[in-house]
C-alpha cells in the first residue's frame, strides 16, 4: 500500500471531479458502473448507484505530481434511508471546502478502495482517518460520525481564496449543503443565486450572500 500525497493545492475548476471519474476498471469490479455523481467540491464527491452510497476523491490538478487517479473511499453498500445517502453528500461537501481552506487530503489504497486522510500541512499531522468501508450494526466509522468530525476541524490556514468565481461557487455549495433540509439540487441552485448576489456586492462574504440569497427566495 502507498500513500499518496499531492502537492500543495494549485486550485480546484468547477466539475473537477466529474471530468476525472472513478475508473472503468474500478468501477466495473465494484459493481458501481453508471453511478450517479450528487455532489463535487473541490474534487470531492459522493456517489450513488441504486442502494450504494460512497465517497469519491480526485486528485489534485497539479500537472508537476503523478496522477494517482480518482479513489473511491467509506463505501456503503446498503443505504438504510436517505438521510444516509444525505449524509454522504454532505460529507462530501465538507470535505472539499476543508480541502480548500487548506487542508489535504492523501490516499491509501485498501483493494479497490481507498483510506482517506486528513491532513493538516502546517503540522504534518493526520488529524482523521476515513475508512475504505463504511461502518457496519457494531458502529466504527459512519459517514454521519466522519461528518461531525470534519465539521469539529479547526483552519488549518486562511479561508478559501472567493476571489475566483468557480471557488467562490464551490465554497457557496458546500455552505448551502450543511443545512438538512436543502436538497443538492436545491443547494446548487441556491449557490448559483448567491454567487451572483457576491459578484454584484463585493461586500458580501459567503455566508451573507447565502442569506441574502435565501431572503431573495422568499
Amino acid at each position: 500500500m502507498t500513500e499518496q500525497v499531492p502537492a500543495a493545492p494549485a486550485g480546484f475548476p468547477t466539475g473537477h471531479l466529474a471530468a476525472h471519474p472513478l475508473p472503468p476498471g474500478i468501477a466495473g469490479a465494484l459493481g458501481l458502473t453508471g453511478y450517479q455523481l450528487l455532489v463535487d467540491v473541490a474534487g470531492v464527491g459522493a456517489g450513488r448507484l441504486g442502494q450504494q452510497a460512497f465517497l469519491l476523491v480526485a486528485p489534485e490538478p497539479d500537472p508537476n505530481a503523478p496522477d494517482p487517479g480518482t479513489q473511491i473511499s467509506l463505501h456503503l453498500k446498503r443505504l438504510k434511508d436517505e438521510q444516509q445517502a444525505s449524509a454522504f453528500t454532505q460529507l462530501a461537501a465538507e470535505l472539499g471546502y476543508q480541502r480548500l481552506s487548506g487542508y489535504r487530503l492523501t490516499l491509501t489504497r485498501e483493494g479497490l478502495r481507498s483510506r482517506v486522510n486528513v491532513l493538516n500541512p502546517a503540522t504534518g499531522a493526520i488529524v482523521l482517518e476515513i475508512p475504505d468501508k463504511h461502518a457496519g450494526l457494531l458502529g466504527g466509522m459512519t459517514a454521519a460520525r466522519a461528518l461531525a468530525a470534519v465539521r469539529s476541524l479547526h483552519p488549518a490556514g486562511p479561508p478559501a481564496d472567493t476571489q475566483s468565481p468557480q471557488v467562490l461557487r464551490q465554497v457557496l455549495l458546500a455552505l448551502a449543503l450543511r443545512d438538512e433540509a436543502t436538497s443538492g439540487a436545491e443547494a446548487a441552485e441556491l449557490a448559483d443565486r448567491a454567487l451572483a448576489l457576491a459578484q454584484a456586492d463585493r461586500s458580501l462574504d459567503p455566508p451573507a450572500a447565502l442569506e441574502a440569497a435565501k431572503t431573495e427566495e422568499s
